[in-house]
């Protein structure tokens, strides 16, 4: 007979585990280094952010990495590779609740059938947990950023190379330009 390691245990675990990862399924799930240009997309959407954070008067920009611990019955923690965190510093190490923004950016093997089901079973988490927007940002086949929102979490805006992505309603008055994503 198995038993499921307590959430308590896991974030135990999840403190000294090396690298990225994130609780699924009642698992530590370690996720693999990413390439330079999903780096690069993130790093540069992270400082957009920080640029955001001092001029909002509210929350703080997250960079990659960082974890977010929440309740739900599969997941436990989400480790975006950017984000926006709308309060205050919360939790001895990782923040104890998820981001009102996610950034997910593609990955070479986010790619076919069985990723787009994990990647939408990902955002369904995040808006369970009360995150207001995830984008899905694909910097290696389609060059673009799909805004998916919890109103409407089937229907992304799509934003291509030429235009302005926009968060909202989580970050108010915040664009990003796409273009941005390579330089």
């Amino acid at each position: 007979m198995s038993t499921q390691a307590s959430t308590a245990d896991l974030v135990g675990a999840l403190y000294r585990t090396e690298g990225k990862a994130e609780i699924v399924g009642g698992e530590i799930v370690v996720m693999s280094p990413a390439g330079w240009r999903h780096y690069r997309a993130a790093g540069n959407m992270y400082l957009s952010l920080r640029a955001y954070e001092k001029s909002a008067g509210f929350g703080f920009a997250v960079s990659d990495n960082a974890g977010f611990l929440v309740d739900l019955p599969r997941r436990k923690s989400f480790s975006p590779d950017t984000a926006y965190h709308a309060g205050p510093p919360t939790g001895p190490k990782f923040l104890d609740r998820a981001p009102v923004f996610a950034v997910e950016v593609r990955s070479e093997e986010d790619y076919g059938p069985v990723a787009e089901k994990a990647m939408a079973a990902k955002r369904a988490d995040y808006f369970a947990a009360g995150t207001l927007v995830v984008w899905d940002v694909d910097v290696l086949r389609d060059g673009l950023i799909r805004a998916y929102r919890a109103t409407a979490p089937e229907t992304p805006a799509v934003y291509r190379r030429g235009q302005m992505a926009e968060a909202e309603p989580a970050l108010p008055g915040w664009t990003f330009a796409v273009d941005d994503l390579f330089e």
